[in-house]
């Protein structure tokens, strides 16, 4: 199966680094032109000149999506988009009793209202044109929700039930809507989320996140955190003409962190 996305525009929300970042890479490779959005000018910049290293299609947007006004200047530079991943997103370990209604705002404005506003302008194009592509990140903490980050499991049930929503509000037009669902995989937030323990064992931080797969996420099957190349495979398919009979779909590349035989 080779996976064509020529001429196709992919926009990825928060996509300047970890999960997002390779997903934009990977849709590169496949032949998208991608746009990485994010509010920090030089990673936008740094990013972009990377995928145009591998010889891919890139332009960057500086903005922050967790606000209207962000997601106002994402639409006027990129009025249209065939393949949207509502990527971005925010965590914490933070108790249920320490977390004011602040947070659980900040949670809920970035985590959840990002892709409803991106998804609410971009698919109507996507419908006119017949075909379209919105995924939506969530995570194995969206339905397996983490008692030391409630607020954080709550708003990736929130993408879950968006996701599922706006496919059957989309039925026949020809554009799918999907949740991929992570578990625990090797980015620069799960580096520094094990900084510690690094320092204490003198394991490399690879080993640090399998350690703490192994002790936090005891039902992980495959015992060890994901690549980022694993997570984004998976969307780059569901991105593309083959994944045509699928949606509505929570599809999980947990590692078998959820013990269950459906979602």
């Amino acid at each position: 199966m080779q996976i064509d996305l020529g001429g196709k525009t992919a926009i990825i929300s928060g996509s300047t680094g970890g999960i997002g970042l390779g997903i934009a890479r990977s849709l590169a490779a496949s032949g998208a032109s991608v746009v990485i959005v994010g509010r920090n000018a030089a990673s936008v910049a740094e990013a972009v000149a990377g995928i145009h290293a591998s010889n891919g299609s890139a332009r960057g947007v500086v903005a922050d999506l967790g606000t209207a006004a962000g997601a106002d200047i994402l639409f006027a530079a990129e009025p249209q988009a065939d393949i949207l991943v509502n990527n971005l997103g925010i965590y914490n370990d933070v108790d249920f009793f320490d977390t004011d209604d602040q947070q659980w705002m900040d949670f809920y404005e970035i985590n959840v209202l990002s892709g409803v506003r991106l998804s609410r302008h971009y698919t109507p194009g996507m419908v006119e044109r017949g075909w379209g592509r919105v995924i939506f990140l969530s995570s194995e903490s969206g339905v397996a929700i983490p008692a030391q980050m409630i607020n954080y499991g709550v708003t990736k049930a929130a993408n879950l039930a968006v996701s599922h929503g706006l496919a059957k509000r989309l039925a026949g037009t020809g554009v799918t809507v999907n949740a991929i669902l992570p578990g625990p995989t090797f980015t620069e937030g799960v580096a520094n989320l094990v900084a510690d323990a690094v320092r204490q064992s003198g394991r490399s931080p690879r080993e640090e996140a399998d350690a703490f797969v192994r002790r936090e996420r005891p039902s992980s099957i495959i015992q060890r955190v994901a690549e980022v190349e694993e997570v984004a495979s998976l969307v780059t398919y569901i991105a593309s003409p083959f994944s045509s009979a699928t949606t509505g779909a929570a599809l999980r590349v947990d590692g078998g962190v959820v013990d269950s035989l459906a979602i």
